[in-house]
């Protein structure tokens, strides 16, 4: 960690309170923050009652809803996949264009780590400061205090586990720096040390966090940290290490969580959803289904409506926006409008690439959305437009199909508004930013569940495979036949055509690209199966799917290992001597690979 991506003694804390999320529950303080000197506030009088920790903890969820943060999200785990290509006025972002080219250097602004690093400060300094306030402050209570601990733990783990995921080593520390005195220029620990650090500190406090948070509160429900939140990050977590059986325990402890909360929802709405349980293979994924011949309504409910009782069925974790942001003092989601497109532009930045839209117009031999579904998933049409080249998930305002006999009729609800107020251009997206959901769990598990497969045709290993195949392809086939927009129930996969871990762990990598496309996901996932691989040759085959030109060139740069990940930020390299640049981009001197 370097002085350029954490907060000096003076300069750290005070910054977190004019975030505008925390701007009301900390107006209390304003007064007092106008007369008392800056180093006096943080470090002997801000610290006293629970109010100030409230006010810090909402600043860390603000860090990482700033543009900044998700656009790297989004670009770290799409940009450089076969989904993307270049969208509208591209040439406006370079950076963003060199990166789709796959030609990403230390100059890269993209490259730069220093937002999530201050998230990453922001919580350690709660978690230092916090049992203080506790001590001082007899309405903290200790079990809100080891919420807060297990909150913070678990925002600090996702910021690391991001920046693991995107750069392989990273410096990493627990502690929070407040002090000029206080050595920042630390050197990068593993990928696996730093793994290894965020699985034991979520065991740690996976027990202290809330369940759920009070009916009276449904937007923190999935917008905060919850014990659920934690659990998908364990699933997730040990499955980048490899460690099977513990990723299928906490996908489960996800899985019945959300079966308890359907179970309720349903006793207290009286509604019986057997179709949608036939349909999903009894996991409690949203009904698509609006009325007969009409589809959608899974997909509105979890990108575009803020009907928080609904979406929280499916939903685990995500980063809240507002489609109004100037009049409900919370911030639009602009890096969506900037990328996926706005109502002024509807191809952002990025838009699907061709090979994506070549999946979908072909009837046999597709390698993404499968042969037998034909043109029936919804999700060639949810996530993205055929006529307009656009990205539709997160983008549109709603979405809905309707059957008529063998016709399917798309419509989309117009992109959210811009604004523009003086020389200012606001692109006031209003879907929130899903982290984590629960199709997205089901897939890890049944990722995991491939890998315990056995190679062979012996009947010893086809007797211990045959209960592992049935369990993965059931969790594959509810998310696939979630999406099929026929009223006739058909199994849309074929488990007979799956029967190899080969064949198993291939599905399970298409599923999650069709389901999850442009969620942030996918580079991720070509990175994870190259490690388990110990080779790059499905993440490059990936890659060049969309490239016309140079692939030569960019196939010889994937072969290596190191060029999966992304270089250290240049200016990074200049304050901290500690941090050795990745091989694949050269010393960092210098703007091209080796």
């Amino acid at each position: 960690m370097t002085a350029n991506t954490i907060y000096n003694k003076f300069k750290g804390l005070t910054s977190l309170l004019v975030i505008p999320l925390t701007a009301l529950l900390l107006s209390g303080c304003s007064d007092f923050l106008e007369i008392e000197p800056r180093t006096e506030i943080v470090l002997e009088k801000f610290w006293t009652e629970k109010a100030d920790v409230d006010g810090i903890v909402s600043g860390c969820y603000s860090g990482l809803q700033s543009e900044s943060c998700i656009r790297r999200m989004i670009i770290w785990g799409e940009a450089r996949s076969d989904n993307m290509s270049p969208g509208t006025n591209i040439d406006q972002d370079g950076n963003l264009m060199n990166i789709l080219n796959e030609n990403i250097t230390a100059k890269n602004g993209y490259t730069s780590w220093v937002d999530f690093y201050n998230v990453i400060n922001r919580c350690n300094t709660v978690i230092k400061y916090a049992p203080q306030v506790a001590s001082l402050d007899p309405g903290y209570t200790e079990s809100e205090l080891n919420a807060t601990i297990a909150e913070m733990t678990a925002l600090r783990s996702l910021c690391y586990f991001y920046l693991i995921r995107t750069f392989c080593n990273v410096p990493f520390s627990r502690e929070a720096y407040i002090d000029d005195d206080q050595k920042m220029d630390l050197p990068a620990s593993t990928f696996d040390q730093v793994l290894d650090s965020l699985i034991f500190d979520l065991e740690s406090v996976k027990d202290m966090a809330l369940k759920r948070y009070p009916t009276t509160k449904p937007a923190y429900q999935t917008g905060r940290i919850t014990q659920d939140a934690i659990y998908s990050m364990l699933c997730e977590m040990y499955l980048w290490k490899q460690d099977y059986n513990n990723c299928i325990r906490y996908a489960d402890l996800v899985i019945e969580s959300k079966k308890r909360l359907a179970e309720e929802y349903r006793s207290a709405n009286r509604n019986s959803s057997s179709e949608n349980d036939n349909r999903t293979n009894g996991y409690p994924l949203l009904s698509n289904l609006y009325q007969t011949n009409m589809y959608g309504r899974a997909y509105n409910a979890m990108f575009t409506l803020e009907n928080q009782e609904i979406n929280q069925q499916e939903i685990i974790f995500q980063l809240i926006f507002s489609d109004a942001p100037r009049s409900q003092a919370m911030p639009a989601n602009s890096a969506v409008g900037w990328l996926y497109g706005s109502a002024t532009t509807e191809v952002g930045y990025l838009a699907p690439s061709d090979y994506i839209f070549s999946d979908i117009d072909k009837t046999s031999g597709r390698t993404v959305f499968d042969d037998k579904t034909k043109k029936w998933d919804g999700r060639m049409y949810l996530n993205c437009s055929a006529s307009s080249k656009s990205i539709k998930k997160y983008g549109a305002s709603s979405f809905d199909i309707s059957v008529i006999q063998s016709d399917l009729s798309i419509s989309y609800g117009s992109k959210w508004p811009t604004y523009v107020i003086g020389r200012d251009t606001y692109q006031d997206n209003g879907s929130n930013w899903i982290i984590y959901r629960l199709s997205d769990i089901m897939l890890l598990k049944a990722e995991a569940l491939s890998q315990l497969l056995r190679d062979g045709s012996e009947q010893e290993v086809i007797a211990y495979n045959t209960p592992i195949l049935e369990q993965a392809f059931n969790l594959v086939n509810a998310v696939n036949k979630r999406s099929h927009c026929q009223n006739i129930l058909v199994d849309t996969l074929v488990a007979g055509d799956y029967l190899t871990k080969e064949q198993m762990q291939n599905l399970v990598m298409r599923e999650r690209q069709r389901e999850l496309m442009f969620e942030g996901k996918r580079w991720y996932d070509l990175v994870r199966r190259s490690r388990r691989d110990g080779n790059t040759t499905v993440l490059t085959q990936a890659a060049l799917q969309k490239v016309s030109t140079g692939s030569a060139l960019i196939g010889n740069k994937l072969t290596k290992m190191d060029a999966i990940y992304w270089p250290y930020n240049f200016d990074e390299l200049k304050v901290n001597k500690n941090l050795v640049q990745n091989p694949a981009f050269s010393s960092g001197e210098n703007e091209s690979y080796e």
